[in-house]
């Protein structure tokens, strides 16, 4: 997976959400947007419009200029920006502990089992690939 590096900057809530609809839609016109977001909060259209306008600017977003609708996409991958994310809240919130991050993480809502045991599945992979990586 590709790291995250600090081109791209980090998205607003709203950016966030929009970047949400998009990466569950895929390439999507604005007006579709605009519905999934006014379907859960009202929210204007030209307000939605003026966002992805700016998303594109900062490279957040790619526009498809090509058909009438102009049609939006995500510049990277859920994964990507969640990485992103993750390393901004790691480093601004706690001070680089990954273990600080995971006990805040599991304090702010109980885990289910299922989840504990992907955690556990996880840490064990990245455990030997760090010892792969160190030898």
């Amino acid at each position: 997976m590709e790291k995250p590096s600090g081109l791209t900057p980090r998205p607003t809530d709203a950016e966030l959400e929009i970047l949400t609809v998009l990466w569950s839609r895929g390439p999507t016109t604005v007006r579709e947007v605009h519905e999934v977001i006014a379907a859960r909060k009202p929210t204007q259209y030209t307000t939605v419009l003026k966002t992805l306008q700016i998303m594109a600017e900062k490279g957040l977003v790619k526009r498809d200029e090509t058909q009438r609708a102009h049609i939006y996409e995500a510049a990277r991958p859920r994964e990507w920006t969640q990485q992103q994310l993750a390393g901004d809240l790691l480093q601004r919130a706690f001070n680089g502990s990954a273990r600080s991050l995971m006990v805040g993480a599991l304090s702010a809502r109980k885990a289910s089992k299922a989840e504990l045991a992907e955690l556990r599945k996880l840490l064990a992979e990245y455990e030997a690939e760090y010892e792969k990586e160190t030898r």
